[in-house]
């Protein structure tokens, strides 16, 4: 592994490679923070997709794509005039050291703090005393609504308002698919809508419970679906059928056939 010293070289080729871009490069010149955002979002991706394959060369790949939006969104607020809130990464990396270590008082002072649910505490209740009206202002809105009620939850639960164990949410998991039930005997849109909205939520905080991140359990779940589903179709492609021709019984078949094949 590299030094300290080679690990702050590397960081600062990357400033001045920015600098140069910024001044030589008609791309590089032309970015907004607005233009950028897209494809920050767009790397994030990324670097989940290679997390989630386990891939750890491109883990390392998208980590560098990542930290080089960091140094442009820096580098663009370095051109803003100080008295118009210009800053550097300088700024930003000042900022986050001294957030870290105000956040981690049983680590820089002399608060006690041995599990990871009492950090969490800890850290929910500085924040409000920071000035945060709630423990939810944290929460992105434009976050996918999954993953949002995922933190949400997890957000609540650092000041204590929370289930006592996963039998109780699984009971309350039964409760709002048997309202969901009633309302579709109804058949009014708009209460099942907000009853389906309910089950998925009641969902999510179980699979806190169980110790699972629910956004990659339904991912792992699509991909698998998918690999099935291609498997499925060559397999009817080679047998040489029409797959919208086909009985869905038959598809089932196929369908079993894939699941044993690929998994």
């Amino acid at each position: 592994m590299h030094t300290r010293e080679e690990k702050l070289e590397a960081f600062g080729r990357l400033l001045d490679i920015m600098d140069d871009l910024r001044v030589k490069c008609p791309w590089d010149r032309k970015q907004t923070f607005e233009s950028l955002r897209h494809l920050t979002i767009e790397e994030t991706y990324e670097l989940a997709d290679a997390i989630l394959d386990g891939d750890i060369d491109e883990i390392k790949k998208e980590t560098g794509d990542i930290l080089l939006h960091m140094v442009f969104y820096a580098k663009l607020g370095e051109e803003l005039d100080r008295s118009k809130g210009g800053w550097d990464i300088a700024d930003s990396l000042n900022f986050i050291s001294e957030k870290l270590i105000s956040r981690h008082p049983h680590i820089y002072g002399d608060v006690e703090a041995n599990d990871v649910d009492t950090v969490k505490s800890n850290w929910e209740k500085l924040k409000l005393k920071e000035g945060k009206k709630s423990v939810l202002e944290g929460v992105p809105k434009s976050l996918p609504s999954l993953v949002k009620a995922y933190r949400i939850q997890d957000k609540v639960r650092g000041v204590g308002f929370d289930w006592d164990n996963a039998t109780q949410v699984l009971d309350k998991v039964n409760e709002e698919m048997g309202e969901l039930a009633e309302e579709v005997s109804k058949n009014d849109k708009e209460k099942i809508a907000n009853e389906f909205g309910d089950v998925l939520f009641a969902l999510i905080n179980y699979s806190r419970f169980l110790d699972i991140n629910p956004d990659e359990a339904l991912e792992r779940t699509n991909r698998r679906f998918i690999q099935r589903f291609t498997h499925l179709e060559q397999a009817v492609m080679e047998d040489g059928k029409d797959l919208s021709d086909m009985p869905l019984a038959e598809m089932e078949d196929y369908w079993k056939m894939a699941k044993n094949q690929v998994g």
